[in-house]
């Protein structure tokens, strides 16, 4: 079906006044010759609501179900053993008890991949807020499922809850920035895009909370730790139902104008014709649009000009997690015991750094309406790198002084604010801002993918390198920031402020394109 595109007197037909704004098709911006015309951009009531929803209802769940495991994993083992002893007569050595954990851990992690990559197709098919919704529901199945592992006496129970949040995840972290991105006004969009790490961070904190063995981490009581994120799930479903349908979605992939619009008008709590300049973007991104086919995960890795676009959404997902902050919340114990405090001393210190990470995505929603994502990307590249590069010598030579374990428990918490000023949340949703809404679904798909990817490489071979070179593990941490701070340095444009249009058309020439060099002619 041909793409309809709305004429100058389309425009002046449905809203009277429009005949003081020009559309520049070389430039991809709208303009208006009224200075007093309204710009919407605020956080209206229904935006609040969609930001709370998806924040807590699905961002939250996948940090929580990240960082409850690890604190009852003796607990969990001891019920697995006595499970497979019951039920099938087997004796389960120690190094097959820690496969079957190892299992447990990771399908979390192959389920998060699988909902990563459906999420874009799913997208498509059943609209944005249509697939978050389905995110909740396997959340409240896996929750469930949990709830009945010790009833069953069952590990498969387990084993398959683990892998149906982790699906919820999946589906979550590639889908929650992008809809929240296309619903917000373009100067609120970085600090919505930000809202998937607070989440994320939020429920690793809460998962680390709910596991100490003076909350739900005891031998009666692991089940409902691990449930426990439920009732968002639960509650999230109905709210998601009043939530509005994305806009740009309805206009320019479902081609449903007048829907859209009346979303939009509802979204923003305005009447339509003070939406006009948003409408005609609206117009250029469909005019935009090659054809009306899908596009598919394939169809968008075969075409050059999206290649560069999806590198960077790549590499920066993936650098994410090769920056190492995984690792640093999983030696952070260790540091803190060592600095002189005992177990549950170190517990509630790995908590005041989850604390510390929760208060940077919290900074990080007002910085990105502020400053440029590059330039704080570049920032956080830097300075986290310099803080391992303190933690791997200071634990190196730890026991060389009394001050020393200080040293490495400041370089944590130096570490952890720093990676939340951009490492933190701008991966999570740069994808929507270098993507025109045709292929932004399948890119941010694949970048979850690669989150996911690395979340899966650290955590299999942290340990063994820990074992083989100590502290100087955090070294190829370093310079894999190293790598993806040259990377961004060269080929990423500044986003903030600029249309996706506008950031697209400069980046078609693949690794040729300069595209910090044409934003700035641009600017000019």
């Amino acid at each position: 079906m041909e793409a309809h595109s709305i004429t100058d007197t389309d425009i002046s037909a449905l809203y009277p006044e429009s005949s003081r704004i020009r559309v520049s098709r070389d430039s991809d911006t709208v303009r208006s010759d009224d200075e007093d015309a309204i710009q919407p951009g605020g956080w209206s009531p229904l935006l609040v609501l969609a930001g709370a929803t998806c924040c807590l209802g699905s961002a939250l769940p996948a940090g929580f179900n990240i960082g409850v495991i690890n604190t009852p994993a003796n607990l969990i083992k001891d019920f697995c053993n006595q499970s497979l002893e019951e039920r099938y007569r087997i004796q389960v050595s120690e190094e097959g008890l820690n496969i079957l954990w190892s299992a447990i851990v990771s399908i979390f992690l192959i389920g998060g991949v699988s909902g990563s990559l459906t999420a874009g197709l799913l997208a498509d098919k059943l609209g944005r807020k249509g697939t978050l919704a389905i995110g909740n529901l396997c959340g409240v199945i896996g929750a469930l499922l949990f709830f009945l592992t010790p009833i069953l006496n069952s590990v498969e129970l387990l084993l398959a809850g683990r892998l149906i949040v982790g699906l919820s995840g999946g589906l979550a972290t590639s889908l929650l920035p992008m809809y929240m991105t296309e619903l917000a006004p373009l100067r609120l969009r970085g600090a919505v895009g930000v809202l998937c790490q607070l989440g994320i961070t939020t429920g690793v904190l809460l998962g680390q909370i709910v596991g100490l063995d003076t909350i739900l981490g005891t031998e009666k009581l692991w089940s409902y730790m691990l449930a426990a994120f439920l009732p968002l799930c639960v509650l999230a479903l109905p709210l998601t139902l009043v939530l509005p349908e994305s806009p740009k979605f309805l206009y320019v992939i479902k081609e449903q104008h007048e829907t859209a619009i009346t979303e939009l008008s509802r979204l923003r709590n305005m009447d339509v014709i003070l939406l006009r300049n948003e409408v005609l973007v609206l117009e250029q991104e469909l005019t935009l649009r090659t054809s009306s086919d899908n596009w598919t995960i394939s169809r968008v890795l075969n075409d050059h000009c999206l290649r560069l676009p999806l590198v960077l959404v790549i590499l920066m997902q993936f650098g994410q997690q090769l920056s190492g902050i995984n690792a640093v919340f999983y030696y952070s114990d260790s540091i803190f015991e060592k600095a002189g405090l005992d177990k549950t001393s170190s517990q509630y210190a790995t908590i005041g750094t989850g604390l510390a990470n929760v208060f940077m995505a919290l900074v990080s929603v007002l910085l990105m309406s502020r400053v440029g994502r590059r330039s704080l990307l570049l920032s956080s590249c830097y300075l986290s790198a310099c803080c391992l590069l303190v933690l791997c010598f200071a634990i190196a030579f730890i026991h060389s002084s009394k001050y020393v374990p200080w040293l490495c428990i400041l370089a944590v918490q130096a570490y952890v604010i720093f990676y939340g000023l951009g490492l933190g949340p701008i991966p999570f949703f740069i994808g929507s801002e270098l993507f025109d809404v045709g292929p932004r679904p399948a890119a941010m798909a694949l970048g979850s993918v690669a989150n996911w990817g690395g979340n899966f490489v650290v955590g299999m071979t942290f340990t063994a390198l820990q074992n083989l070179i100590g502290s100087y593990t955090f070294l190829i941490f370093i310079l894999c920031i190293l790598a993806l701070s040259g990377f961004v340095r060269t080929y990423l444009p500044e986003t903030r402020g600029k249309s996706t249009s506008e950031i697209s058309s400069i980046m078609t020439q693949g690794f040729k394109s300069r595209p910090n060099r044409v934003l700035n002619t641009y600017d000019q």
